[in-house]
């Protein structure tokens, strides 16, 4: 299967190069072990898999010639859109660029794919809903963005309904939320920093979602490259919900534990309104993945987190 990545150094394009990495790996080390196979649990990759990673300085998503040239000379089975426009602070002034890169790139990659009867697989965010809601938002509910980077995302899933019709089959949107990994900006490596860096610090919590490491994401997207008929959309995040300080002290004890902090700071909880924002942001955002859970089984994220922050501990120490 030849799978195409747009989006090269994002943190979810390099942890669905990386499950591919690990596989390829562990298939050798069972090899010379004379195993049969591998671990399912630790394969999520499809058999011989041949990964294609592009970032800006590859390809420019905004121009389609261009575009299509690069997907043309790989002649991939599958295109995953790993790409976004993601500050959500600056989209509130960076609009143009916000709706550049999450809709009109997305009508351009859709555009290619459903000429070349490619499956398309898009990543998007729980922030397309308001947070109103009392329950989890399933597939179905109704989005209503609060921000610039929700509508951009929202816009995106449209365009991308609009060219390949949801009945097709072809193409897919996977919801995510507050994912992280221990690449690049996101919330546990900011919170890292920090720690190291201050004696105190506020957080949000009075905004609830769900932590999601990139890897399980990831994991779930190249399950979705396996399956014969893509749903519409999907939901992805891991299991459980919390708050922004919820999140913020889990990351402190788990880093304690690991060696990864010198010390314990003071963690105190605000309110959204003490800590202005360019951006409005929902108070619950926590995604329903129940019709996820017959693809991949979930991991409740505080464990997700404990799995990353052991990896970055083990990176630390060679």
């Amino acid at each position: 299967m030849r799978v195409l990545v747009i989006g090269k150094h994002g943190q979810l394009a390099r942890e669905l190069a990386a499950v591919v990495e690990d596989k390829a790996a562990k298939e050798k080390e069972a090899k010379e072990k004379g195993a049969e196979e591998v671990e399912v649990n630790e394969s999520r990759a499809p058999a011989d898999v041949q990964l294609l990673c592009l970032g800006r300085a590859d390809v420019d998503i905004l121009q389609p010639a261009t575009l299509a040239a690069a997907v043309d000379a790989f002649d991939p089975e599958v295109m995953i859109n790993a790409s976004g426009y993601t500050q959500v602070d600056k989209a509130e002034t960076d609009i143009a660029q916000a709706f550049a890169i999450n809709e009109t790139a997305v009508a351009n990659m859709a555009k290619i794919a459903a000429k070349r009867g490619i499956r398309f697989i898009h990543v998007s965010s729980d922030y397309v809903f308001d947070g109103d809601s009392r329950a989890r938002y399933g597939v179905g509910d109704a989005p209503k963005p609060l921000n610039v980077y929700g509508a951009s995302k929202l816009a995106g899933e449209l365009a991308l309904a609009r060219i390949i019709p949801p009945d097709t089959a072809m193409a897919t949107i996977v919801r995510s939320s507050w994912v992280y990994s221990q690449y690049g900006n996101n919330f546990v490596n900011t919170m890292l920093g920090l720690m190291q860096q201050k004696t105190e610090l506020a957080v949000v919590a009075d905004q609830v979602g769900c932590p999601t490491y990139a890897r399980g994401l990831a994991e779930f997207i190249w399950r979705l490259t396996q399956l014969d008929r893509l749903e519409p959309i999907y939901h992805w995040c891991d299991l459980g919900q919390a708050s922004w300080h919820e999140f913020a002290v889990a990351i402190q004890e788990t880093a304690l534990e690991l060696g990864l902090l010198p010390r314990a700071i003071s963690i105190t909880p605000i309110s959204s309104e003490q800590y202005p924002s360019a951006a409005k942001r929902p108070h619950f955002s926590v995604l329903d993945v129940s019709g996820s859970l017959a693809i991949m089984a979930g991991t409740p994220w505080r464990e997700q987190l404990n799995i990353m922050l052991s990896a970055l501990a083990g990176k630390r120490q060679q």
